[in-house]
């Protein structure tokens, strides 16, 4: 009996060996059918391979023309019982500004990371003015670690760019490419220090060109891409597949601060200009038509009996302008200058200003159903001056930053003939007007008297008290409001 329970035993084992490894060899062969079925295509390996050694190859060129920026600049403030209560937006609506006037004032440091991008070998690099602006100390790093003092050049508010220089020699300069022939698909490489985090590279397409009124600058052509850009990016380089300049990073479109598939870039066509401008002149010099314009709405086609879809409507001639000289009159469509169709009038103003004063040009319109041509000498864009009154006067409104009304920006702005005054064209956060003036406030009257020019500005301004409460009437959004400001 014990002999017989000794051999069941013993088949029993020589069993559960047989079914284990046969199920063990099953999943073995499932395993391996698995991966087979799975298995990538040669050819995909192969392209992908390609582009991704293309991609490494066109980075490692690229990459060491790209600069960390690093400023220091010296801010101002209150320094006030109530900071903790009162210096919050929520607060700030509620209460306004009145409890800024208590304390002394508190001067202190503050730094803010850029990037840049080198186009000479001889030290210039391009970025955005917003990087460098009002900076006290410019920090430039370069790929190999190196530092350098940056020196402000020269800088362009309207275009948002700037040129600094460093002092060395045989850099690695980027190649400057042709932004004009970028197309909606494109593939780009963003390349900066996002958050300090030196020589970042993201890829994308160019998502859109042509980017305009979205309120980042006077002057607006912007590249569109979903290259990931985030703070710190500014002032870097957006580049083509061929390893060459086609665009800064400026900004992003964002609700939360940081990337959302919206990136803006300034073509390089554009900064190449205001660069070699800023280089020769010291500053960027434009050209001028003279013209106030607008786009063209089916309704305006309609009524001035134009059978054309895209130009800049002309709406008013200056007195004495190239534009009046050459014969431009009210109710013309400008559809060609200087050879090149005219889509709407921002890029007919950027087509201007990108044409040097004293160049003659042939510009086609249309008027009264008819196509003309009209040669035009352009002339120097006229200078607006801007007051800074943050250091000329003490009074509630140091800090306000005002410039001339000009035709150009009155067409951009879509303002009426008669609206006349100065336009607002900053407010600094410690000042007194700051969340009362807004950017394109267009100041009529202060206490009463009458504002048409900048000197009637400094005039009034300078007869105002640090203690003084002050009356404006401003035009704003399409309307006029009265706003007071008290110290």
């Amino acid at each position: 009996m014990k002999k017989r329970n000794k051999v069941i035993a013993l088949l029993l084992v020589l069993i559960g060996i047989v079914v284990g490894l046969t199920i063990s060899a099953n999943l073995n062969v499932q395993k391996l059918t698995f991966a087979d079925q799975n298995k990538v295509p040669k050819k995909a390996t192969e392209f992908l391979g390609r582009l991704s050694t293309s991609l490494s190859e066109v980075a490692e060129v690229v990459k060491p023309s790209v600069v960390n920026i690093s400023t220091t600049r010296t801010v101002t403030l209150k320094n006030t019982p109530f900071n903790n209560l009162f210096n919050n937006p929520f607060s700030k609506r509620f209460f306004g500004n009145d409890f800024r006037s208590f304390g002394p004032e508190r001067k202190f440091k503050s730094s803010a990371l850029g990037s840049g991008v080198i186009v000479s070998e001889d030290g210039y690099i391009l970025t955005n003015n917003h990087v460098i602006k009002d900076a006290d100390k410019i920090k430039v790093v370069l790929y190999d670690k190196r530092e350098f003092k940056g020196k402000v050049i020269g800088t362009d508010p309207k275009t948002d760019l700037a040129v600094i220089k460093i002092n060395a020699e045989k850099l690695p300069a980027i190649k400057i490419g042709d932004s004009d022939i970028l197309r909606v698909g494109d593939l780009v490489l963003a390349i900066g220090n996002p958050f300090g985090l030196n020589q970042t590279i993201t890829m994308g397409i160019v998502s859109a060109v042509g980017r305009s009124n979205v309120g980042i600058a006077d002057y607006e052509d912007f590249i569109q891409t979903d290259a990931a850009i985030n703070p710190g990016n500014s002032g870097g380089a957006l580049v083509n597949s061929q390893g060459e300049l086609v665009g800064i990073n400026t900004a992003i479109f964002s609700t939360s601060g940081g990337y959302m598939g919206i990136g803006f870039a300034i073509p390089s066509d554009m900064a190449k200009a205001v660069m070699q401008s800023i280089v020769k002149y010291g500053k960027v010099i434009r050209g001028w038509l003279g013209v106030t314009i607008q786009g063209l709405t089916p309704e305006l086609a309609k009524s001035f009996d134009i059978k054309e879809d895209k130009g800049a409507l002309v709406t008013d001639v200056v007195k004495n302008s190239p534009a009046e000289k050459a014969g431009f009159k009210r109710g013309d469509l400008i559809v060609e200058f200087d050879g090149k169709m005219v889509k709407d009038e921002t890029s007919l103003r950027n087509m201007v200003a990108s044409t040097s004063p004293g160049k003659t040009v042939q510009t086609k319109i249309a008027r009264n159903g008819k196509e003309k041509i009209l040669t035009v000498t352009l002339g120097e864009y006229p200078a607006t001056e801007t007051a800074a009154v943050k250091e000329g006067y003490n009074n509630v409104l140091r800090g306000v930053y005002v410039q001339e009304l000009t035709a150009d920006l009155r067409a951009s702005l879509n303002m009426p003939e008669k609206v006349g005054g100065v336009l607002v064209s900053n407010v600094e956060a410690e000042s007194p007007a700051s969340g009362i003036l807004k950017r394109n406030d267009v100041i009529q009257e202060i206490n009463r008297q009458v504002i048409k020019k900048i000197n009637d500005y400094k005039k009034v301004v300078s007869r105002i008290g640090p203690d003084d409460n002050v009356l404006l009437l401003i035009y704003r959004s399409g309307g006029y409001i009265y706003v007071t400001i008290r110290p």
